[in-house]
């Protein structure tokens, strides 16, 4: 089901392997880890971000979120939506993260 959803602001999930109890998810990579980590994480891990990328992030979340809840088949309502979950390609691109964990069924819910 996440595998089918496709948008320039939701990180692509390659597959996936349950084996038992366990749950591998296959993403794709993302160079410049979460914004969470840009703006607070370890003072050498964080990225300058002026007033201009700062909006073009938060646009391209919404972008993303405005895929989920009224463009894609799906119509889905992501109730965890964090720092963490937004992932910044090599271009500062944000790209939201999709977890497609049993623990978060009631996190995600279709509409």
């Amino acid at each position: 089901m996440i595998s089918a959803l496709q948008h320039p602001h939701l990180v692509k999930l390659y597959g996936c392997c349950i084996e038992g109890n366990q749950l591998l998810l296959v993403y794709e990579y993302m160079e410049n880890n979460s914004l969470a980590r840009a703006l607070f994480g370890p003072e050498e891990h964080q990225i300058h971000l002026d007033w201009p990328t700062r909006h073009k992030i938060c646009i391209g979340i919404a972008r993303g979120l405005a895929y989920l809840h009224e463009e894609s088949r799906l119509k889905i309502v992501h109730r965890d939506i964090k720092a963490t979950n937004v992932l910044l390609d090599e271009d500062l691109v944000p790209r939201y993260l999709i977890l497609a964990l049993p623990s978060l069924t009631k996190r995600i819910t279709p509409i």
